[in-house]
């Protein structure tokens, strides 16, 4: 028998992806989906796309409406997550792709959100890579409660943490540039979101240290090995409807080459599934991952000036949410981990 399922947030995009790769997961089962303002109405009015799921009518999202099921994914705002999840059993599985359980500081949760701090679950980055050589998978076997990483977090992180943890880049003076797309600030009416404003623009948001994913990625830069981490990330927001471009700059350690460099990713990444390393000299697109759980990597070292930059792209609303809501979650189930996901993304 599939795993009873119900999906919050079912309406916006990170549910919507949810619900995406959850139908066509053969041991899933969708039963429930619910929403706030939404409630009451059917799901297919708000996610055209999923026909096989077009008989399920969004349910308010209380805890009663999500009790009893085998698993719970929350696709909330943040400081939503955390109330509905402390009145969920322990019989639940509860993953949550939003915020709240994230961050292990109580003290950076008050500073970046604000509000409560519900503390931290299993970190679900199964391909972070620990100062002691280990995998962030092995934290994730048997979990019960599963925090999703946040989606620029994600491509930075993986962009950066396997030359930390080797030490050929050194942790002070990091530098991450972002292009993301619109759809990783959810269904929100923003001017600076409307097609107006953006078509045919590019501009930047979060600067100067703001953004809320800034101490979620020292945290893991930390868990790789980084000694106090300083980094300067600067998200930019560009015309396409999903996907992350990252451009990560980093100070070559003395005596690191090259070579050094290439071999701290071969290593970390050779057999991870859905984190691929390309060739000398080839650099990746966002394009080439969407509607894919791969982060794809490229490097280039320029030894006059000692410097290291890396490219990590992915799909914000698979690799960088849903997909990794679900790769983590076969782990904690032990259901094999690559089961409703794919490496193959959709073009032109």
């Amino acid at each position: 028998m599939p795993y009873s399922v119900a999906v919050s947030g079912a309406s916006g995009y990170a549910g919507g992806e949810l619900l995406r790769l959850l139908s066509a997961h053969p041991d899933f089962a969708v039963t429930t989906v619910t929403a706030h303002q939404n409630a009451g109405t059917p799901l297919i009015q708000h996610q055209p796309h999923l026909r096989s799921l077009a008989h399920l009518t969004l349910q308010p999202t209380t805890p009663e409406a999500l009790a009893g099921h085998d698993v719970v994914f929350l696709a909330l705002p943040h400081g939503k997550s955390g109330e509905i999840a402390d009145a969920l059993g322990d019989g639940t599985i509860v993953v949550d792709a939003g915020a709240d359980h994230r961050l292990e500081s109580a003290e950076d949760w008050a500073a970046y959100y604000g509000g409560e701090h519900f503390g931290a679950w299993a970190y679900g980055m199964p391909e972070l890579v620990l100062a002691d050589g280990s995998k962030q998978r092995e934290a994730l076997r048997g979990a019960t409660r599963i925090a999703v990483p946040g989606c620029n977090v994600t491509a930075v992180t993986l962009g950066l943490a396997p030359a930390i943890r080797a030490g050929v880049i050194e942790s002070q003076d990091l530098v991450s540039v972002l292009a993301v797309g619109p759809s990783g600030a959810g269904k929100t009416l923003r001017t600076d979101l409307l097609a107006a404003e953006l078509l045919g623009s590019a501009h930047a948001y979060g600067v100067g240290g703001t953004h809320r994913h800034n101490p979620e990625i020292r945290q893991n830069l930390a868990k790789a090995g980084a000694q106090e981490a300083s980094l300067s990330f600067t998200p930019v927001l560009v015309p396409m409807s999903r996907g992350i471009h990252a451009t990560n700059a980093a100070r070559l350690a003395p005596g690191a080459t090259a070579t050094d460099v290439r071999a701290a990713f071969e290593d970390a990444y050779r057999d991870e599934p859905f984190v691929q390393l390309l060739p000398e000299g080839s650099l990746p697109r966002s394009a080439d991952t969407l509607g894919a759980n791969t982060c794809l990597v490229g490097l280039a070292v320029d030894a006059r000036v000692g410097r290291v930059t890396t490219f990590s792209v992915l799909d914000n609303l698979v690799k960088g949410t849903a997909g990794a809501a679900i790769q983590s979650l076969n782990i904690a189930l032990g259901i094999p981990e690559a089961t409703g996901l794919t490496v193959d993304g959709v073009a032109p």
